[in-house]
């Protein structure tokens, strides 16, 4: 073999190029160019030295350019709203499910400047699909994907709800009824609810389970007790603050956050307005992100099964991908995961 141990670099130290491995192989750029698309015309001495040589380099083609030949990228593309604990959560799942796949993931945010314009996985796709991934998994998507993009699309808890592309989600509306029958198991009558987007099919799902679990428990929803908080924490500690300012007799005993992201500063306004949790004030949240296991005191929440349904979001992928027979839409069960934030009810004064 000709390649020599100070030629295995770029002429100019950057990215490694087929004219680097052309140099190193002593054959001409034309000649790799066979090899690395699998044409005929090289002598298999020939391709065993460059295949050698593109190893040792470490060259990788262009995946742009492999595409626009028509060929795969061997990439599945994950695009997100913004990087933040229940995406993330969902990434670990995609990334445990797709080793010994042959494929890579690329992961990809829409958010700009700390805001999400609507629309942002239509105009994503529209840019990326089949020059960076030959397959997409969409989280939380804010509009219906319709349309052809040319590569499988997979939605996983999608504002519409199970229209559209393949879609994993979790049980909302049992999930949120579990929490509230929990906290109504332990005494609790004046349950706020910290809700989500109204915008989210997933907290509408939630708001309905919390609603329906009172009702059939003989209570009516009290319309004081309910905020809108997007699941944006700075508005849940606004929201926390004037509910737990409200007299001891009216305000909550017990709260509902839609996730633990809204769930996680109640906690921190209780502290600071000398509420005990659980003595005086219940709270539960929804998602069991990491964070929730982890706060003083420890979250009690609703599990989604999030490495679940991200693993069950790229076997989807790959099925369409394949040609394989594949669910259009697959719902997960939730679960109560009880910590130290619930407890019975106060005793009213």
């Amino acid at each position: 073999m000709t390649t020599r141990t100070d030629e295995l670099h770029s002429a100019d130290g950057g990215r490694v190029t087929i004219t680097d491995v052309a140099r190193s192989v002593g054959v001409s750029v034309a000649t790799v160019s066979k090899v690395v698309n699998g044409r005929y015309g090289v002598a298999p001495s020939t391709i065993a030295r460059v295949q050698a040589a593109i190893d040792e380099l470490g060259y990788e083609t262009s995946l742009v350019a492999r595409s626009m030949r028509g060929q795969s990228t061997a990439n599945i593309g994950v695009l997100v709203s913004e990087f933040e604990s229940y995406s993330a959560e969902l990434l670990k799942g995609i990334s445990e499910a797709i080793a010994g796949t042959g494929y890579g993931l690329l992961a990809y945010a829409g958010r700009r400047d700390d805001v999400t314009e609507s629309g942002w996985e239509r105009r994503s796709l529209s840019r990326l699909a089949r020059t960076l991934f030959d397959g997409a998994i969409v989280v939380t998507p804010s509009t219906l994907i319709t349309g052809s993009f040319g590569i499988p699309i997979v939605a996983v808890d999608p504002h519409s709800g199970p229209e559209g592309p393949h879609t994993v989600d979790s049980d909302n509306r049992t999930g949120a009824h579990l929490a509230t029958e929990h906290l109504l198991a332990l005494g609790h009558r004046r349950i706020g609810l910290l809700g989500g987007r109204d915008d989210l099919e997933s907290a509408r799902m939630r708001e309905t389970g919390w609603r329906e679990a009172l009702d059939a428990a003989g209570i009516a929803p009290d319309a004081a007790l309910i905020r809108v908080v997007g699941y944006r924490a700075d508005l849940a500690e606004q929201a926390a603050r004037e509910l737990l300012s409200m007299p001891a007799g009216e305000r909550p005993t017990a709260i509902f956050a839609a996730n633990d992201r809204s769930a996680l500063p109640v906690l921190d306004v209780a502290a600071e307005f000398g509420i005990r949790v659980p003595e005086d004030l219940s709270v539960i949240g929804y998602d069991d992100i990491p964070e929730a296991a982890t706060a003083s005191p420890p979250l009690t929440t609703i599990a989604q099964p999030l490495h679940e349904m991200g693993s069950a979001a790229l076997t989807m992928v790959l099925d369409l991908l394949h040609g394989r027979e594949t669910e259009r839409h697959l719902r997960l069960p939730t679960r109560l995961v009880e910590r130290s934030t619930t407890g019975p009810a106060p005793a009213e004064a």
